[in-house]
């Protein structure tokens, strides 16, 4: 699924919009023990918390694609005839009726999520009637092409309130508020099927994870049987490690710079062009960039097997996952700067009598603890 497709079912999440025929869920405790179940029909819950409800299941399609969103793809012989599939496909079919696929789901949560407190998962059922789409992007809603009839999955940490003391205006009073357990923002879920060319792809489920450092690989393996992307942050992590390693001593200030700022310039051209497809880099494309900085054949070889010996050969990664941010960071064991990245040029290395240093040019002030201060000449 891409942006638009995400977005358009998103939209659904408000109550006049979803068609969510049935909402069922369990209260798992601190010992992975079922402490309740409920089985309902949104229309029939108070508005206020049907609203709330809705809010936590549309987080569950938050984020940005290869990064909290990753879609997974079974192969055709999970599709045919696999406990998997059969599994997500049951739960679809019966629009959450069938009792046991729903307890099945449940105990695959329970045995691999590692929350260490309570946590409530959540099954929802919705029926899509698919507009018509013209070629200038309106919608027709009177004109129908196809049914999308999938379920959505959120697990949610539940977490006591601190407390805390609240004024009552009526007795002019204040009180001490009660502690209590609110369900907090999903922490994981999935989509099945996908909604890919806006319509249902039963090979390919869309996953969500809050957490860029973690994946909750056991959870994905269990319920889906098929590799995961490695998290967004370890990503970044092993990308710059092989930079570092292979290119060594040319691994420079200028050259790191440079590198964020071409892959800085294809987000913001991939942005700009409104393309569909999430935007994606393959090792070509990396070699290419480093050839084009200068980088010798040498080491632009170096950087292939370490790729693929972190990566794998062809295996294609978010510009997003390992770019630095919307700033430059530039540390020291004890001195951190961050950088607007449109003046980069602020920034100098040099080595002065054996010393290294990182000069920093200043054209307007300089604070010190708010504090502006003079540089004498």
């Amino acid at each position: 699924m891409n942006e638009k497709e995400i977005a358009e079912i998103r939209r659904r999440y408000r109550p006049e919009k979803n068609n969510i025929s049935r909402i069922c869920g369990c209260y798992v405790n601190e010992k992975h023990e079922i402490m309740s179940e409920f089985d309902e029909s949104l229309i029939l819950m108070p508005p206020v918390e049907a609203e709330k409800l809705l809010a936590i299941l549309k987080k569950t399609m938050s984020g940005t694609v290869n990064k909290n969103l990753m879609n997974l793809t079974f192969d055709t012989k999970q599709v045919v005839d696999s406990d998997e599939h059969r599994l997500l496909m049951g739960l679809r079919n019966s629009e959450l009726k069938d009792k046991d696929a729903v307890q099945s789901l449940f105990q695959l949560a329970i045995k691999t999520l590692p929350f260490e407190s309570n946590y409530l998962i959540l099954l929802a059922h919705d029926s899509y009637d698919v507009p018509y789409l013209s070629t200038d992007g309106i919608m027709q809603n009177d004109a129908s092409v196809d049914m999308f009839s999938y379920i959505l999955c959120s697990i949610c940490p539940i977490k006591m309130t601190k407390p805390a003391l609240s004024y009552h205006p009526f007795e002019n009073e204040f009180k001490s508020c009660t502690e209590n357990w609110i369900i907090t923002s999903p922490e994981l879920g999935f989509m099945f099927p996908a909604f890919d060319d806006r319509s249902a792809n039963i090979y390919n489920t869309l996953y969500y994870s809050r957490d860029i450092a973690d994946n909750h690989n056991d959870f994905a393996e269990a319920v889906f049987n098929v590799e995961i992307p490695m998290p967004a942050a370890e990503q970044k992590e092993k990308f710059d490690g092989i930079l570092q390693e292979a290119l060594a001593e040319d691994c420079s200030y200028d050259l790191v710079q440079t590198v964020n700022e071409e892959l800085c310039e294809m987000i913001e051209i991939h942005k700009t062009n409104k393309e569909l497809d999430p935007l994606v880099v393959t090792k070509k494309d990396v070699k290419t960039l480093l050839a084009g900085c200068g980088v010798s054949d040498e080491k632009v070889a170096a950087f292939e097997i370490k790729y693929d010996e972190e990566f794998g050969e062809d295996v294609e990664i978010s510009p997003r996952n390992i770019v630095g941010g919307k700033k430059i960071a530039v540390r020291t064991p004890d001195v951190k700067i961050d950088v607007n990245p449109e003046r980069s040029d602020l920034i100098e290395t040099r080595v002065i009598n054996g010393i290294k240093y990182i000069l920093v040019k200043v054209d307007q002030y300089v604070e010190v603890n708010g504090v502006n201060i003079n540089i004498a000449e």
